[in-house]
């Protein structure tokens, strides 16, 4: 069977319940998906995505605190992440970035919720540095893409000594370039399988062979044809094969590439 690594899904999010993850799992690996990272957004729920990843042997964890959870963030947190990342299943720091999309929380301007954002950014880059390992990004902006130009300055400053995934990235293609140009990597959802998301799906086509990821980000962005619906990692092959189709390749040539790109990029050996 062809197999894919779900690069980034959110096992531990309220929207699935504990007594279904077995299914939830069993489903993943029916449909190929023999690999899934989880990503915690915030302190709160790091030790159940450390549980997971030590009840499934198909599960790894990466850790961080969402730009959107920065305004309730304590200051120490850098030391708790450090601690935490001792854990053997830990594969990389995220989710972290800059959301210029949310409006700034209640006692907060946007100037302000924004630069605290770029603050923990450069802190989770440090953090991502001093243990060697790699970083999951997310921008988002209401329009333009001032969080991803901004994000890309953060990540030059020290791209020598971190690789960062833009995960579900959407794209125009022009946009892709900053990030390649660094040594990054781009991360595909559901979205790419929406008829209207021309952008993205042109960008999957275009992205190089050894920089391209496939992810759910479910419970999120369920792909085409479950779309509306609660998203999960099974679901990555509709996305997968859908890129693999626009590429022209093989699912099982798809498969080779991301999942080398996935061993690489999470440093995984199993």
């Amino acid at each position: 069977m062809v197999k894919f690594t779900d690069s980034h899904c959110h096992l531990a999010s309220h929207k699935f319940e504990a007594s279904e993850m077995d299914e939830i799992i069993q489903r993943a690996e029916d449909n190929g998906i023999h690999r899934m990272v989880t990503l915690a957004t915030c302190l709160e729920d790091i030790p159940d995505h450390i549980k997971l990843s030590e009840q499934y042997p198909q599960v790894f964890c990466a850790l961080g605190i969402h730009p959107c959870d920065v305004h309730q963030t304590p200051d120490n947190y850098l030391s708790i992440l450090r601690e935490y990342a001792q854990h053997p299943r830990f594969v990389a720091i995220g989710e972290t970035g800059l959301d210029y999309f949310h409006p700034a929380p209640e006692g907060w301007t946007d100037t302000d919720y924004h630069a605290r954002q770029r603050k923990l950014l450069r802190e989770h880059f440090q953090l991502a540095a001093d243990l060697g390992k790699n970083i999951v990004i997310h921008t988002r902006d209401k329009s333009g893409k001032q969080s991803l130009d901004d994000a890309v300055e953060i990540y030059r400053e020290f791209a020598a000594k971190v690789t960062a995934v833009f995960h579900c990235f959407l794209g125009p293609w022009e946009n892709a370039q900053p990030i390649l140009e660094l040594g990054g990597y781009l991360s595909y959802t559901g979205i790419a399988t929406f008829k209207k998301a021309t952008d993205t799906l042109d960008a999957a086509i275009n992205t190089p062979s050894n920089r391209i990821m496939v992810e759910t980000d479910s419970p999120y962005l369920a792909p085409t044809p479950h779309r509306g619906k609660r998203n999960e990692p099974s679901f990555t092959l509709h996305t997968a094969s859908h890129i693999a189709e626009a590429r022209d390749l093989s699912l099982a040539e798809f498969s080779e590439l991301t999942e080398r790109n996935a061993e690489q990029f999470y440093k995984l050996t199993v």
